[in-house]
């Protein structure tokens, strides 16, 4: 077993050289050559950075935030506008539907005076068929006795 353990001394040797010839070079290839406080102050570093792009994403959203209240405001101006011109409108609408009522109104009244003094007129048309009825009636009548009267005294 001296041979193996020979072996091993000389493989450690070997491993030990190349380990410190190359381990700086294939540290620094992964990026793990730097001591732990340097890579805690470029963390720290990121990490303000990081803060700072928050803190200007934040002042963004605000500013988006007082732009869109703005938008809003302006478009609620907008539609009060627009329903006091619809509540103008409305009110227009209802003074000349009560003006139409009105004039509907006066039509109406004008058209039963009217039929008022045609029903008179009916009335009086009425009551001088009725005496013209009368009248024939009592000519016939009279004519009637008349004939009758001279067939009896003139004899047959």
């Amino acid at each position: 077993m001296s041979g193996i353990d020979e072996w091993d001394e000389a493989f450690e040797q070997r491993l030990t050289g190349f380990l410190k010839e190359n381990l700086a070079e294939l540290l620094a290839s992964e990026g793990l050559r730097r001591p732990a406080r340097v890579y805690e102050i470029e963390l720290r570093e990121r990490l303000v950075r990081v803060e700072e792009a928050i803190k200007h994403q934040g002042e963004l959203i605000q500013k988006t935030l007082d732009f869109m209240d703005v938008r809003f405001g302006a478009m609620d101006r907008r539609f009060e506008a627009v329903d006091k011109r619809f509540e103008e409108l409305r009110e227009d609408m209802n003074t000349r539907f009560e003006a139409v009522d009105k004039r509907f109104e006066e039509l109406r009244e004008d058209m039963n005076t009217r039929f008022e003094v045609v029903d008179k007129r009916f009335e009086a048309v009425d009551r001088r068929f009725n005496s013209l009825q009368w009248l024939i009636g009592g000519g016939f009548t009279f004519l009637t006795v008349v004939i009758v009267l001279m067939k009896f005294l003139v004899g047959p």
